[in-house]
């Protein structure tokens, strides 16, 4: 006479938790990723083929409608010398990004260079203006 065994153990692997799981992970990486915000200054940059990338110390923004931020507080271009060399004084060399919109006139991204060069030349310093674009699709 055998012995029977009357539990027998299954080899299958449940994946009844599996969408669950999946489901929670694409919430958590939905709700982060909008908690990341690279530029909180909407600007429709220009294009560009060449593709530098620098260290950046100091981002200078200039919207559509002209205003100058230094990293996310509004200043008059009265103020952007001043600004700049309250940031830069740390450092005898640094790059400042500018981050500019395609429609501002050029005349603008020039005041922000003519800033830096007045600094350098002040400080004896070298810092670099670099004109942050997006890659042409």
């Amino acid at each position: 006479m055998a012995i029977r065994i009357r539990n027998k153990v299954k080899s299958e692997f449940s994946t009844t938790s599996m969408p669950d799981l999946v489901f929670l992970l694409l919430i958590f990486f939905m709700l982060t990723s909008t908690l990341v915000s690279p530029n909180a200054i909407k600007l429709l940059l220009p294009q560009s083929d060449s593709q530098t990338t620098a260290k950046q110390t100091i981002t200078v923004y200039i919207n559509d409608r002209y205003d100058y931020f230094v990293g996310e507080n509004k200043i008059s271009q009265n103020q952007l010398e001043n600004n700049l060399a309250d940031k830069l004084a740390m450092q005898n060399e640094g790059v400042v990004v500018l981050r500019s919109d395609k429609s501002v006139p050029i005349q603008y991204i020039v005041n922000v260079i003519d800033a830096v060069n007045n600094i350098n030349d002040k400080n004896n310093s070298k810092h670099k203006v670099i004109l942050a674009t997006k890659p042409k699709n």
